[in-house]
């Protein structure tokens, strides 16, 4: 999926193609965005930057995808975009830009922000699993590598087993973030085994790494630090470490 299996994980409002060139030489993936793709979300992130909070207003998100995506061309990391929609057009709008960049796809099922979830996306995707497979169905239709950014602790969500679903209609990445329930990291790697599991939440040296790497995820994210080259540095030496040895190797 992506080398080293490190990723810069999405700011809201921060994380552009600067930022993924910036976070390159230490990570194998980033994740732009979140971005608002359709009138729901996009009267959400209005609301959300009117009462201080960065988002990505461009007046057309899809062509915003793409000269970002085109931006990273020369960049040696993989691009991601993470998208929040209610409306599938544009969420397959923005799947077949990421076709054509070879980038991931990425559904928010896990900003929390009460005017996102109001809008129909973020955690209220996560709370209405048929709307989720419909919309993972269709980003996979584009031919787009496709994840989904979930969340730990969501009243009435079984994690596992919705991660079960959403790899059966298509997700081949799955982004968790564990909150304060890091154990679910190993259950969703155990429920969805063909899934790529990227761990994240707290993600900020050897410990941290070893606790989600010994859980079964596949790869981690570092949030709210991914600007800071020395947090990066030192998670990707972690990362390396755990994949070099001797077992590793041998089981790989």
């Amino acid at each position: 999926m992506f080398e080293p299996r490190v990723a810069a994980a999405s700011l809201s409002g921060a994380a552009d193609a600067g930022w993924a060139e910036r976070a390159a030489p230490h990570v194998g993936c980033a994740f732009l965005g979140g971005l608002a793709v359709d009138d729901p979300t996009r009267a959400a992130a209005r609301e959300l930057v009117a009462r201080g909070r960065e988002e990505f207003r461009p007046a057309d998100p899809v062509g915003f995808v793409d000269d970002q995506l085109a931006a990273l061309a020369p960049v040696d990391v993989r691009p991601a975009v993470n998208v929040r929609s209610r409306t599938l057009p544009p969420l397959a709008a923005v799947g077949e830009v990421c076709a054509a960049h070879d980038a991931v796809v990425e559904i928010n099922a896990h900003c929390r922000q009460t005017e996102m979830c109001a809008a129909g996306a973020g955690e209220a995707l996560a709370t209405d699993s048929d709307r989720l497979e419909t919309q993972v169905e269709t980003a996979a239709a584009t031919g787009a590598t496709v994840s989904v950014k979930l969340r730990a602790e969501v009243d009435g969500v079984d994690l596992p087993a919705l991660s079960a679903r959403l790899v059966a209609a298509g997700a081949d990445v799955l982004h968790v973030d564990a909150m304060d329930s890091e154990p679910v990291v190993g259950e969703v790697a155990a429920a969805a085994p063909e899934a790529f599991v990227v761990a994240n939440n707290g993600v900020r040296g050897r410990e941290t790494v070893r606790e989600y790497l010994e859980l079964g995820a596949d790869a981690v994210s570092v949030g709210r630090p991914s600007d800071d080259p020395r947090v990066l540095r030192r998670v990707r030496r972690a990362t390396a470490e755990w994949f070099d040895r001797p077992e590793a190797t041998a089981d790989a």
